[in-house]
């Protein structure tokens, strides 16, 4: 398969450009494109610009509003409630996060709860951005219905990833970034643009199958009126491995988000007006545990020592969360973000309808 290179500051450009094509104001377009851009980047093009298609789609569905301005509708010193007016979910991420993180300047903690909104891209920007400034951050949110519960047939939650960033002295955050299911949903819309087969252990289909049919699973997540097939939870079907624990944590998640913020759980997402996305954010201070560079220097000798240890064999590096992620983005700057065939596709098919020039050819 044929990857095209482009660089970064190109690519984030015309993808601005792309999304104002569809329809979204500048400053929508702008952070909308920032975290698109930074999934790539970081070698997670489950979240990158090929997910330009879903913003269109959801556009065309009435389920996204390009210029609506979010509204806080209750806050107190530690707290916010955002009501995103369905609007687009990186934006109302970063109206929200901003003033989480203002508020937590201020008073040591702060908790942000958003109702009706969409896709806000890679889960671990929005926790990235505490942890800048000295603070554990931690962002959540539930997704259209992709998951089969333990017990269960019907597809009721999300993929509802978890991201936690917490500083460290002298180099990049500590930065969990993960689906409550095996794998995110945009890694099986990868396999199925690149004609692959997906792992077993990823989805069922209908009939509680293990498959590894990347297409068929896509197809039943197109048809709206069906409920069944769909992901596992970590741990996989049953008890045995654990995927009980992994559907407490996608339930969890959904409690934060969609009951916390009095929105639309999973279940009911994308039913009537707007997708219904609900999100959940934390922040909170360093010092509110001590000297917030001896904290640092403390969570950074644990990562260290876990990094040193003795190494299982075939292994020549243990991996704190989040490295790779931040290695990928360092190659990309400097040696371009690769795009697969069908994203370099998609990319020229919006250029040739809104008339921009391809930085790609």
């Amino acid at each position: 398969m044929d990857f095209k290179k482009i660089e970064y500051q190109k690519l984030l450009n015309f993808t601005c450009e792309i999304m104002k094509g569809l329809g979204y104001p500048q400053s929508q377009a702008e952070i909308a494109s920032k975290v698109l851009v930074e999934a790539d980047a970081r070698g997670i093009p489950s979240h990158g610009v090929a997910r330009l298609a879903f913003y269109k789609k959801n556009i065309d569905g009435n389920f996204t509003v390009p210029e609506a301005e979010p509204e806080i509708v209750h806050e107190t010193p530690v707290s916010v409630v955002v009501d995103g007016k369905n609007g687009i979910g990186p934006y109302i991420s970063k109206v929200t996060v901003e003033k989480c993180l203002e508020k937590a300047q201020q008073s040591g903690v702060c908790f942000g709860s958003v109702r009706n909104s969409n896709h806000f891209g890679i889960a671990g920007f929005w926790a990235e951005l505490a942890a800048r400034k000295d603070m554990i951050g931690m962002a959540f949110t539930n997704t259209r219905r992709c998951g089969i519960v333990t017990g269960g047939r019907e597809r009721l939650l999300g993929t509802n990833p978890i991201a936690v960033a917490i500083p460290r002295d002298g180099g990049e955050p500590f930065l969990l970034d993960m689906a409550t299911t095996t794998v995110a949903h945009g890694k099986i819309e990868v396999y199925d643009r690149r004609n692959k087969e997906m792992p077993l252990g990823w989805a069922v289909d209908e009939k509680g199958k293990d498959t590894t049919d990347a297409h068929h699973i896509e197809g039943l997540f197109k048809d709206r009126q069906g409920g069944y097939g769909g992901h596992l939870y970590l741990g996989g079907e049953g008890e045995m491995l654990g995927g009980h624990k992994g559907y407490g944590l996608g339930l969890l998640v959904e409690l934060l988000c969609a009951g916390l913020s009095l929105g639309r759980w999973s279940k009911h997402t994308f039913e009537g007006e707007g997708s219904g996305t609900t999100h959940f954010f934390a922040a909170f201070r360093l010092d509110l545990f001590g000297n917030a560079n001896d904290i640092k220097k403390h969570i950074d000798s644990i990562l260290t020592d876990i990094q040193n240890s003795e190494k299982a064999d075939g292994y020549d590096r243990i991996y704190i969360h989040g490295e790779k992620e931040w290695e990928n983005r360092e190659r990309a700057m400097k040696e371009g973000i690769s795009l697969d065939p069908a994203t370099c596709m998609l990319l020229q098919d919006f250029a040739q309808t809104f008339n921009i020039a391809n930085p790609l050819h």
